[in-house]
């Protein structure tokens, strides 16, 4: 019996000393400092720069790039793109490319050659597809970069209407917004990936902003063309205004949100169920299927320059901009509009990532 007790313990002890070693091992070590968390871009004023705030919302770092590689980005930092390693910062005055670790921010590359002023990128298996505006003296030279990201090299250009801003891929097409760099535009370019063949849906004037909502459509912010400014340079009034839906199947429009004149939005976002626009400073919410505006806003932000804006998991990022010294992150929520805390940013914030 006492021998039977003695070898029973010993067996116990044993699968409990392999359980605890098993569930170890399963503990996945972090793949870097900046794994996460939040990261802010800012065009930047001497330079770009991107900052990072943990998820937690209890760790901050300012200058991550320039902490980890000793050098700057210059300006402006336009945009940044992501795969499952990597990072791609879009620096358009520089005509760049840089490629980190998404995790670490340890630079691994630069694409210099074949870019002209770069300003959105979307990454698609081993290729990245890059809008480029071209040189500032030529409406007819604007194209779309792909990029090897084996070899950070630019393999071919694909070449597309005047001013391609934003762009997104879904289901084997890639969707440009052409806002029309230093003039205006009307159209959004679908390119087939395969086939390199591009046509134009026509929008209303200055598409910007692009995502698909929940149904798989494309929705577009149509930012209108600037008719006449008020004194302090504001726009005074514009070509009609509107949130619009494309079928990715037939490519034609399937819905349209209009404006009324006086009323011009500059961002939008979504969380899949509502979509997220301002005017002004304040932040007005709309279904994603709904066929009318809101009357009242959602909640007022009481931003300055409200430049940047991003929505998920029941928080809404506001980014408040300054170009002279450090902007600012507020972070509320988005079921209750408390303010739940406040951040530095970058010069220039513009743009909140999830890491």
């Amino acid at each position: 019996m006492k021998i039977s007790k003695f070898l029973l313990s010993i067996f116990l002890l044993s699968v409990i000393f392999v359980s605890c070693t098993n569930d170890d091992d399963d503990v996945q070590e972090p793949k870097g400092a900046y794994e996460n968390g939040i990261l802010i871009s800012g065009e930047g004023g001497p330079s770009g720069s991107i900052y990072y705030v943990s998820n937690d919302f209890s760790t901050t770092e300012s200058l991550i790039y320039k902490k980890v590689n000793n050098n700057d980005l210059g300006v402006y930092l336009q945009s940044m793109a992501f795969d499952n390693e990597n990072a791609y910062i879009v620096v358009d005055n520089q005509n760049t490319i840089t490629v980190v670790d998404r995790y670490t921010f340890e630079k691994k590359g630069v694409i210099t050659t074949n870019i002209i002023a770069p300003r959105y990128m979307v990454v698609v298996g081993d290729k990245g597809y890059a809008t480029n505006w071209g040189s500032t003296s030529d409406d007819a030279d604007d194209f779309v970069a792909v990029i090897d990201l084996n070899t950070y090299e630019v393999t071919k250009t694909i070449s597309v209407g005047n001013g391609p801003e934003r762009i997104v891929a879904n289901n084997g097409k890639l969707y440009v917004s052409h806002k029309g760099a230093y003039t205006t535009n009307n159209i959004i370019t679908v390119i087939d990936i395969a086939s390199e063949i591009t046509t134009e849906i026509t929008v209303k004037d200055n598409p910007d902003e692009l995502f698909f909502d929940n149904a798989g459509n494309l929705v577009v912010l149509c930012e209108g063309l600037t008719l006449s400014y008020n004194p302090d340079w504001t726009a005074n009034e514009k070509t009609p205004v509107s949130i619009t839906k494309i079928s990715t199947v037939s490519n034609n429009i399937i819905s349209e949100l209009i404006f009324e004149n006086g009323q011009f939005p500059s961002l939008l976002t979504s969380d899949g169920s509502y979509f997220y626009y301002n005017l002004g400073s304040k932040i007005y919410k709309v279904a994603s299927d709904s066929s009318t505006l809101p009357t009242t806003e959602f909640l007022d932000t009481a931003a300055t320059n409200l430049y940047g804006m991003e929505v998920k998991v029941g928080h809404l990022f506001i980014l408040d901009a300054s170009f002279t010294a450090q902007s600012t992150l507020d972070v509320y929520s988005s079921n209750t509009k408390e303010k739940i805390n406040s951040f530095a940013a970058p010069i220039g914030a513009s743009k909140v990532y999830f890491n």
